[in-house]
């Protein structure tokens, strides 16, 4: 019985030790190297893409590099696929997510909610030639979301945002179909072919459809019509409390100076910083 209370001890403070060196390693790393690799988008316009210079520009961006700076480091990004980016068990290849990700339940259970750095209402997305002028005229027609996305998750009814003091939501729409889409581009690449040619509307964050608007798209969003609104968080990998809370409070003196007020309304063109 002594030997196994022994091990149990000794099993317990070998627990201890290892959530010890875990609490910290991010910011030793990061700190260390001064150094952050930043995991984002490669093609989500205006959020995050290449330009034509092949360099990585974007609300996204700028909101990752101003982290960097207050932290004293230089930032340099990964683009992994958005379940990877969103999964969590990174190993050590990213150090944060900015990746304008929704707060789910299902992904705080794999990632560690760094902070809310915006606020995202996502729209109904339709040809410039279509008659719909409300979402229940869009009953029974194709749908498009990109997916693993919070799109995908609303458009199937098993949307779950993961932050206080938010409105239900509401589910007003009954899809014929809903087609998915590996980007965020490509079912705005469909809709402009003219309405029902591939499908008949997209559902977005209003900043993804007015940058495609401002692009050229022929498409216009159903004025008064949000599907949802959700806050947009920063994520790390999870069980780094102090990480999180060192890139946290750099979020909120973003907030407290203005700096993502600034941010939004130079990539959006208004001011999505508060609630």
């Amino acid at each position: 019985m002594k030997k196994l209370f022994a091990r149990l001890a000794i099993g317990a403070a070998f627990v201890a030790f290892a959530v010890s060196a875990h609490a910290g390693q991010t910011l030793d790393r990061v700190m260390g190297k001064k150094a952050m690799v930043v995991a984002t988008n490669s093609g989500w316009p205006p959020q995050s893409y290449l330009d034509d210079n092949n360099e990585m520009v974007g609300f996204d961006i700028d909101v990752s590099r101003e982290i960097g700076k207050r932290l004293g480091v230089e930032v340099s990004f990964e683009t992994p696929e958005w379940a990877t980016l969103t999964g969590g068990h990174w190993q050590g290849r990213y150090d944060l997510g900015v990746g304008s990700v929704t707060p789910t339940k299902a992904r705080a259970q794999v990632i560690d909610f760094v902070g809310i750095y915006y606020y995202s209402p996502y729209v109904y997305a339709v040809h410039k030639d279509s008659t719909a002028k409300t979402v229940t005229d869009l009953n029974g027609k194709v749908i498009g979301v990109e997916t693993a996305t919070t799109s995908e998750d609303f458009i199937n009814r098993k949307l779950e945002i993961d932050a206080p003091g938010l409105p239900p939501i509401e589910y007003k729409l009954e899809p014929g179909e809903v087609r998915t889409y590996a980007d965020s581009m490509l079912p705005f690449d469909d809709l402009r072919l003219g309405d029902g040619v591939r499908i008949n509307a997209v559902i977005a964050p209003e900043q993804t459809a007015l940058n495609a608007i401002k692009n050229g798209y022929p498409v216009r969003v159903l004025e008064g019509e949000y599907a949802f609104r959700e806050p947009l968080v920063v994520i790390a990998e999870k069980g780094d409390a102090e990480w999180t809370a060192k890139v946290g409070g750099i979020i909120e003196e973003m907030k407290k100076d203005g700096t993502l007020g600034q941010l939004t309304t130079k990539w959006y063109g208004k001011d999505y910083s508060a609630d």
